[in-house]
């Protein structure tokens, strides 16, 4: 045998003995594809993905370690569509920014992503956040813990809409800070959308979030009115395009959802006044619905904390989402898991999953909105969403059945990322 082939021999059979295995014992498998879990499985994970699902149980072999999950049921690593990783919106928060800098708010939000992950939320879409991105590359880099972020950057509203951050602002300060464009996330016409949207390509955004009508939080009178033309849709989505980029958008009101649905945006954010015109708008276009009743839920019973513009629009949003939900489900829509945590504090995103079933959804599609579901809405379902041979070994645990008991489903006990258990029994 010659030297150049002795040496590549050498190296294969030394990077296959050098793989670590882990052998899984799962009292049962919800896999994220089946619409049944199976009952003692054996799952084998060689390095970061997952080597194979066996039925019953195998026992280790010489040189594999060992997890024993004879009382849990294991599922694939869950994800969030819908977070703010970088904040918590409360009534102080409206006057942090005068005071911190992006640094500071990104020291605390490692806070934040490591609760998202302790609660089994491996994978998140974050939905508008100055240092979202900071943050996903400090994860993938390994220098702090938390789930794989797809990021949005700064969120894309019209002048004075939902997301322009010099709304509520005294004439002053404004015109201090000057009027916000496409670098700051606020456009006005085609031409400032289409430049918004290369601005997130050149900030290094993965997704892109517009805030086509108006929102609950924001100091401005209006929580649902629409606040795009169809003009400025046409050329974000088509830009957008070029780009390859998944675009969501956070609706309230009827109107301009139809007119982001009738664009093309791939998925509808809070949805909280969804009628049936959208719905089947939603269904011809195939758009996910991404409900985040939990955020409804909080603002509605923290009303009290927010500016005196805010209370109207949270009293009035909040219930009804969970309602819009419920319809929309029954009819049909599809659906991935979303929270908007930040609106809440992180780490208790696993409540929605009690809110969806009180609302219809049986528990086992719930937990399939927050895997395979919300993996293809990311497109990233050839790598995530399932425990299936060859995918990454994003895998989580509850103690007991939570098709029995859904509340199970916010107490994670076992959070296995990228093949690296980060949360132990």
């Amino acid at each position: 045998m010659n030297k150049p082939l002795m040496l590549l021999m050498g190296l294969l059979l030394s990077g296959a003995a050098s793989a670590e295995q882990t052998v899984i014992h799962a009292a049962r498998l919800i896999d994220g594809v089946s619409d049944t879990a199976r009952e003692r499985v054996t799952v084998v994970v060689e390095d970061n993905r997952i080597l194979s699902v066996n039925a019953g149980y195998q026992a280790p072999a010489e040189g594999q370690s060992y997890l024993d999950l004879t009382h849990h049921t294991l599922m694939p690593g869950l994800m969030d569509m819908h977070t703010h990783v970088d904040k918590v919106v409360d009534g102080k928060s409206y006057s942090e920014g005068f005071f911190k800098d992006p640094t500071d708010f990104a020291l605390q939000a490692t806070q934040y992503t490591n609760a998202t992950l302790m609660a089994g939320f491996t994978t998140v879409r974050n939905l508008g956040g100055d240092v979202a991105i900071h943050l996903r590359d400090a994860i993938n880099a390994g220098h702090i813990q938390g789930p794989r972020i797809y990021a949005a950057g700064k969120s894309i509203a019209t002048t004075g809409g939902h997301g322009d951050p010099t709304n509520g602002l005294n004439r002053s300060y404004a015109a201090l800070r000057g009027k916000p464009g496409p670098g700051e996330g606020v456009i006005s016409g085609p031409h400032q959308a289409r430049d918004a949207i290369r601005q997130r390509y050149k900030e290094g955004s993965d997704v892109i979030k517009l805030t086509v009508t108006g929102g609950v939080l924001s100091l401005a009178k209006s929580g649902d009115n629409p606040q795009f033309m169809t003009d400025e849709l046409e050329a974000i989505m088509a830009a957008a395009k070029d780009y390859n980029y998944v675009v969501a958008v956070h609706a309230h009101g009827a109107e301009g959802m139809k007119r982001a649905v009738a664009a093309g945006v791939h998925s509808v954010e809070h949805g909280t006044y969804m009628d049936d015109e959208v719905i089947q708008l939603m269904k011809r276009h195939g758009t996910w619905y991404v409900p985040t009743i939990s955020a409804g839920r909080w603002v509605a019973d923290h009303v009290d904390q927010y500016p005196a513009i805010v209370r109207p629009k949270a009293m009035a949003v909040g219930p009804q989402i969970q309602k819009t939900f419920a319809t929309a489900y029954a009819a049909g829509v599809k659906i991935a898991f979303g929270t908007d945590a930040g609106v809440f504090p992180h780490g208790l995103n696993g409540r929605e999953f009690v809110y969806m079933v009180e609302a219809g959804m049986p528990p086992m599609a719930a937990i399939q909105s927050a895997t395979l579901s919300a993996a293809q809405l990311l497109r990233i379902d050839d790598e995530l969403g399932s425990v299936e041979a060859g995918k990454l070994a994003d895998l989580v645990a509850v103690e007991g059945n939570p098709l029995e008991e859904i509340a199970l489903m916010t107490d994670v006990r076992f959070v296995m990322k990228d093949g690296q258990v980060v949360k132990a029994l």
